[in-house]
């Protein structure tokens, strides 16, 4: 018997049709996975950029939109740790070659915080919205030495004015500014209550200065920091009214090295 031979003889090197099947369902199992990555892989992500001081637990939903419960650490060995009331929610949407982030915290964001990233061969530009949001000061307790000792308590308003954040060539550098309105302060080692109210602000330039200083009351704190060498150094000092030294005497001692009626506060 003669086979009837093809009308389309077969072209030299070319896949068998099993191999393109295969291929493209690999294909569609690796865009499923980028689609559909569970959120529990961005808790990863955001444990290791934080050296464990940031997580997020019982996460729910999908690394572009899910939610979780957002804590503070105080790092490798700690055992201190807070938990942010309510869950973050969060929208991650690609936007021509850059991403946009949306996050949405139940207790504190009237308006969800919005972020730009554009990454870059080696860094990343971070273009952050101007928005308001407010924070528990209990929250920082989480953190570890010194705030599992001071306890503090009060507001947090959270500003930010045509903030940017670069990161190129292993440096650093803000635009705009970025600033933390602490108010109405307590602590558990002070009777005093409020001691005051404080604002911290992060300065435009290639230093990137820290100014802390004092809107009112009875414990004054002032300094100003820089990012250098990968760190924050900051330096200030506190002290207390004049007839306000017996009721913060305690925390004097506690939050820095106590020069006369000073308490000088050195960071990194």
């Amino acid at each position: 018997m003669v086979r009837a031979r093809s009308a389309f003889p077969a072209v030299p090197g070319s896949r068998a049709p099993w191999a393109w099947m295969a291929g493209g369902c690999l294909a569609g199992l690796g865009l499923a996975l980028l689609l559909f990555a569970p959120a529990r892989w961005l808790a990863a992500q955001v444990g290791q950029a934080s050296e464990g001081r940031l997580r997020l637990s019982d996460t729910q939903g999908t690394v572009w939109s899910g939610s979780g419960q957002l804590s503070l650490h105080g790092g490798q060995g700690s055992k201190d740790a807070s938990v942010l009331p309510g869950r973050l929610h969060w929208r991650l949407l690609p936007a021509w070659g850059a991403l946009d982030l949306e996050l949405r915290a139940d207790c504190c964001t009237p308006e969800g915080l919005q972020v730009h990233i554009l990454p870059s061969w080696g860094g990343a530009r971070l273009q952050v919205a101007d928005r308001r949001s407010h924070w528990s000061a209990q929250w920082l307790a989480g953190l570890g030495t010194p705030w599992n000792t001071i306890r503090p308590e009060g507001q947090l308003l959270l500003q930010s004015s045509a903030f940017v954040v670069q990161w190129a060539a292993g440096r650093l550098s803000w635009q705009g500014a970025l600033q933390i309105d602490a108010l109405d302060m307590a602590s558990r080692l002070s009777t005093l209550r409020p001691m005051g109210s404080y604002r911290l602000r992060l300065q435009e330039g290639p230093s990137s200065q820290l100014q802390l200083s004092t809107l009112q009351g009875a414990l004054q704190l002032q300094g100003s920091g820089q990012w250098t060498g990968g760190k924050w150094r900051f330096e200030g000092e506190a002290s207390a009214a004049p007839d306000r030294e017996e009721a913060l005497a305690n925390l004097l001692n506690i939050i820095g090295q106590r020069k006369g009626a000073r308490s000088i506060i050195k960071l990194g």
